[in-house]
C-alpha cells in the first residue's frame, strides 16, 4: 500500500465502519425474519417442533443469514472505499497474457 486512501483515513473508516454497522444491525432483522418464516413452514409442513429442532433452526438459519450478509457486506466495504484500489500485483510484469 503505497497511499494513505481508503481505510486508511480515519475519517474514511469511521463513515465506513458505521454503514457497516447500520447495514448489518438491518440485515439482523432481516435474519430474523427468515427465521420466522423457517420456522413457520417446518411447523405447516411437519407440526409442533420439538425444542432441540427449532434451536437448531433458528440458529443454523440466522448465523448462516448472517454470514453470508457479512461477508457480502465487507466485500462492498472494501470496493466502496477504495481499498481494493490499494493493492499492488507483483506478479502483473511477470505473468504473460495470451491475446
Amino acid at each position: 500500500m503505497t497511499r494513505k486512501d481508503a481505510l486508511d483515513d480515519p475519517q474514511i473508516a469511521a463513515t465506513a465502519w458505521a454503514r457497516f454497522r447500520r447495514i448489518m444491525g438491518w440485515m439482523a432483522i432481516g435474519g430474523l425474519g427468515c427465521v420466522a418464516a423457517a420456522l413457520l413452514f417446518l411447523y405447516w409442513w411437519t407440526g409442533a417442533l420439538p425444542i432441540h429442532m427449532a434451536i437448531a433452526t433458528i440458529l443454523g438459519v440466522w448465523l448462516t443469514f448472517m454470514l453470508g450478509t457479512g461477508l457480502m457486506a465487507l466485500a462492498f466495504l472494501s470496493s466502496g472505499t477504495g481499498h481494493d484500489e490499494q493493492v499492488m500485483d507483483r506478479l502483473k510484469d511477470e505473468v504473460p497474457l495470451d491475446d
